[in-house]
């Protein structure tokens, strides 16, 4: 991947010291995260359970905005399954094509279901890689639809690869192309970006509650 790519992974919290450059599979593999993460994808962003949050702390908040925000983000930075708006980093190997695999067990059948409305739909796919039985690298989940985010390793452009996604509900049948992975990455907030959501929606917390 391009040094661009690990900037904005280092940005979001994102651990790239492993990364040899060797193969894209190698270096998404290597990538850590010990925080959540948290995406505005259409502008803006529900921060879950915040309004809760900030009447709880709301004494805080006038008092020391500095202490309010390091609770804020200790609440929504810590590795949690509760479910408050964000998404969680994977970085696993998917590969229901592979004979031999835990995954071509379970998945191969489903893989190679031509119903139509039960089948899976590569299309989307294929018509980046040009691939038919790639093996994938589950990038993320989350809470909410799509739920999972996957790259090609085969992608032919492993420098900046294509991001898909899929749902639970009709798993690799319906695919979004969510564009490239450094397009996509850029969408999520660093901390200091988080904070600023928060407090936009804190305002107008406070505005709701002073018009009674």
């Amino acid at each position: 991947m391009k040094k661009a790519i690990l900037d904005v992974i280092e940005s979001i919290g994102g651990n790239v010291k492993m990364v040899k450059c060797n193969s894209l599979k190698d270096d998404l593999l290597s990538i850590t995260f010990d925080k959540l993460l948290y995406a505005d994808f259409h502008g803006h962003f529900e921060i879950f359970k915040l309004e809760e949050f900030y009447n709880e702390n709301k004494d805080l908040f006038i008092s020391d905005k500095d202490l309010f925000v390091s609770k804020m983000l200790d609440r929504y930075f810590c590795i949690t399954l509760e479910g408050l708006g964000q998404k969680f980093w994977k970085a696993e190997l998917f590969t229901p094509f592979k004979s031999g695999t835990e995954d071509y067990k379970e998945w191969n059948d489903y893989f190679n279901d031509n119903d139509p409305d039960y089948g899976v739909n590569l299309t989307e796919i294929n018509k980046v890689t040009g691939t038919t039985n790639p093996d994938f690298i589950l990038l993320l989940e989350s809470y909410g639809f799509p739920d999972s985010y996957y790259i090609c390793v085969s992608d032919p452009n492993p420098d900046n690869p294509t991001v898909f996604s899929t749902d639970h509900e009709v798993f690799f049948r319906e695919i979004t192309n969510e564009g490239s992975l450094e397009d996509f990455l850029k969408k999520f907030l660093t901390k200091d970006s988080f904070v600023e959501f928060a407090f936009e929606d804190i305002e107008q917390f406070i505005q709701k509650a002073s018009q009674g």
